[in-house]
Formats: C-alpha cells, sequence, structure tokens
C-alpha cells in the first residue's frame, strides 16, 4: 500500500504554481473583480418592492415664492431672451 501524505500529493502540481504563478494570480483577480461588478450590476439594476413606503413630502405643499418663480420661466417653445451686456462691456463670444 502507498503511503500518501499531503506533500506527496501536490508534488506534482508544485512545478506548475512556479512556472505560472503570476498568470494563476492575475486570472483570479480579473475573475473576482468581473463578479464584483457583475454582482454590483445586478444589485443595481433590482427595482425595490417595498409596497409600504410613503413619501414624506406633500405633494400639494408648495410656497409662493416658489411658484412665482416657475412662473416667470418661459417655455421651451418660446424664444430665448436677447442678452444684454452692461455698457462699456462686450461680449468675448460674439463675433
Amino acid at each position: 500500500m502507498k503511503d500518501l501524505t499531503l506533500s506527496s500529493l501536490f508534488k506534482p502540481v508544485i512545478p506548475i504554481f512556479r512556472k505560472y504563478h503570476l498568470t494563476i494570480f492575475i486570472v483570479f483577480v480579473v475573475a473576482g473583480l468581473g463578479y464584483a461588478v457583475f454582482t454590483f450590476t445586478n444589485l443595481l439594476g433590482e427595482t425595490s418592492t417595498d409596497s409600504q413606503y410613503v413619501s414624506p413630502i406633500n405633494a400639494g405643499s408648495i410656497d409662493e415664492a416658489t411658484l412665482n418663480r416657475i412662473k416667470v420661466l418661459h417655455t421651451s417653445d418660446e424664444p430665448t431672451p436677447a442678452l444684454v451686456t452692461p455698457p462699456g462691456r462686450i461680449d468675448p463670444f460674439s463675433e
């Protein structure tokens, strides 16, 4: 019966590790980073299934100052107002 020790089991594998230790290390690092990216992407892609969440923001609460500032804004289909520079200044971006 053969004597099976731990060192005799790993003896044929040791030269492979000595020759390719850097390659094996790089493969494990790239595989680990790939797994981390894959897991993180799946985590960010999951939707929240919490149906009991209630927003603390009241939908009808807006102050008058903010409402007036919103009304003053122009819509996207209106032309933008002309740029007026102060007297004595020139616009460096115009020709």
